[in-house]
């Protein structure tokens, strides 16, 4: 605690206070939303089973208008990556460099999931569990991969989209968003070929906006933010209640369309109204965030936020696994009076558990964010030369992006009751790893003209709080 207080007071003065409280309520909302429509219990056959309150509270549904917050990430995301391109550009990096830096804080804690999550299937297999029920637990845990996928990607082409930016501002996210909307009218009259560019566009609109924030092309101001707000919150109801679109901006199975895979331009409304508020709250916040004690909090968030959006689902798993072997599973009907009860136990034991996990995975994310310049003990003189070429390694870098993206994607994509020996798909791991394998070699070696240990301008430990060199 003592460490946090003295790091959250060597803020810089200049630092946006609001981004990184954004993205605190962010990872809140967003576990909260998981936990409370979370229901385990048991089939028909006495195994436990997962599905989703909304499937059965109908009328339930307009509240995930309050706790779809994603979209958020990759507002405060486009503000981190904008003033990280500008700060590393500064020092004369490349894009390249920039792309290997980044991806060390996303990719380790993954990494770490992902092999123990392997492991674990590995030794279920071996003492007799059926591999559809360990791909059942795997899938659950690792759902919230799908938006790792798609941060990697709106990450590798943010260098390319921040050049776009200071040319052409805010008309970039107009082009996205119309782009957006011919998709989904592609969904709505059944060509649904056109909307698989929504999955990239909608994405890469709110991340434009945070870069127009971060630059000033976006005036934060309460009058900018009024007419914002009005406009999301008439058009969301348009859209959803009046309109064809569906009212959860959580997918549903029983959707013919959904807005969140991939984002719809109900979900573009939902993030135009949080945007509007976003804009009216920012003075009060930015003064409140200035005493120590709350933006002491929001550090300690952010230093392990990958960690608990990573972790958060394996809580629900790890705690009704336990309850359930001790016999003490509470399974009412969903929407009784006893189950809405039983989500405030739920809630509060999950905390506990969750905050178990952060104690112990929280570290490596923390450890993530510092990059080694010198090169391996094993690696040959002659190839890490070739690895500073900047031709070479830029193209390893898009092919590391690549396979970790494709490897997230795949396992996102594949069946919920497949029979995989390792609860993941196998070329979904091996891609995932391979990827994430080279970045980590490529962050290892300095480039040319980089210094190397000891050398003044050597990389040095991250720091919480000290600069929006995070991704969101």
């Amino acid at each position: 605690m003592r460490r946090l207080r003295e790091l959250a007071g060597r803020t810089p003065a200049r630092r946006e206070r609001y981004v990184d409280l954004l993205r605190a309520v962010a990872i809140t909302m967003v576990v909260l939303g998981h936990w409370l429509i979370a229901v385990i219990d048991h089939d028909p056959e006495g195994d436990l089973r997962g599905h989703s309150a909304l499937e059965t509270l109908v009328a339930a549904r307009p509240g995930t208008w309050l706790f779809q917050v994603l979209p958020l990430f990759f507002l405060v995301g486009g503000y981190a990556n904008a003033a990280s391109l500008e700060s590393h550009r500064r020092r004369g990096g490349d894009a390249g460099e920039w792309l290997r830096d980044r991806s060390g804080r996303l990719l380790r804690p993954t990494t770490v999931l992902l092999v123990l999550l392997a492991a674990t299937g590995l030794l279920a297999r071996l003492l007799g569990v059926e591999p559809v029920q360990i791909r059942t637990v795997v899938w659950y845990t690792t759902i919230p991969l799908w938006f790792l996928s798609a941060y990697l990607c709106v990450v590798l082409l943010a260098p390319v989209m921040y050049a776009l930016h200071r040319r052409f501002g805010l008309a970039v996210p107009v082009v996205l968003l119309l782009l957006l909307t011919l998709g989904d009218l592609g969904r709505l009259l059944s060509a649904g070929w056109l909307s698989y560019g929504n999955y990239l566009f909608g994405w890469l609109a709110l991340h434009q906006v945070g870069f127009a924030w971060r630059t000033g092309s976006l005036p934060m101001r309460p009058r900018v933010g009024l007419p914002l707000l009005v406009v999301g919150l008439v058009g969301v109801p348009l859209l959803t209640v009046l309109g064809p679109y569906p009212i959860s901006m959580i997918n549903q199975p029983d959707q013919r369309i959904q807005n969140m895979s991939p984002p719809s331009l109900a979900l573009l409304a939902l993030a135009t109204a949080q945007l509007g508020l976003i804009m009216l709250l920012r003075g009060p916040a930015e003064r409140w965030l200035h005493r120590p004690r709350p933006w002491t909090a929001v550090v300690a968030v952010n230093a392990v936020v990958l960690t608990i959006f990573l972790w958060h689902l394996t809580a629900v798993i790890l705690l009704a696994g336990l309850l359930d072997a001790l016999g003490v599973l509470p399974t009412p009907p969903v929407g009784s009076t006893t189950w809405w009860l039983w989500r405030i136990a739920w809630l509060a034991a999950l905390s506990v558990v969750l905050a178990l996990l952060v104690g112990v995975f929280g570290r490596i994310e923390i450890r993530g964010s510092r990059r080694a310049t010198h090169r391996p003990g094993w690696l040959p003189t002659g190839l890490a030369r070739f690895l500073t070429r900047p031709p070479v390694r830029l193209v390893l870098i898009l092919l590391g992006f690549g396979a970790t993206v494709v490897g997230l994607f795949s396992n996102s994509v594949a069946a919920r009751s497949g029979a995989y020996p390792l609860g993941l798909p196998t070329g979904a791991l091996v891609s995932y790893l391979a990827g994430a394998a080279l970045l980590r070699l490529l962050r290892s070696v300095p480039s040319a003209g980089e210094p190397g240990p000891g050398q003044p301008g050597s990389a040095g430990p991250g720091r919480p709080g000290g600069g929006h060199g995070r991704s969101g």
